[in-house]
C-alpha cells in the first residue's frame, strides 16, 4: 500500500481540513486575528482575509 492509498492518512487529512475551516469560521465570527509565523516573525492577520472554501 502506498502513502496515497492509505485510508488512515486520508481520514487524518480530512480531519485537518475540517479543523482549519472551523478555526477560520470561529475567528471570523468573533472578529479576531490569526497569529502565524511568517519568515520567522510572528504576524497577525485578520481572519476575514482567509477563504474557507477548500
Amino acid at each position: 500500500m502506498t502513502k496515497q492509498d492509505n485510508p488512515v492518512r486520508e481520514k487524518i487529512l480530512k480531519g485537518l481540513e475540517l479543523t482549519y475551516i472551523k478555526l477560520i469560521k470561529s475567528k471570523k465570527e468573533r472578529n479576531l486575528d490569526l497569529v502565524i509565523s511568517k519568515d520567522g516573525k510572528i504576524v497577525r492577520i485578520p481572519a476575514k482575509e482567509y477563504d474557507t472554501d477548500i
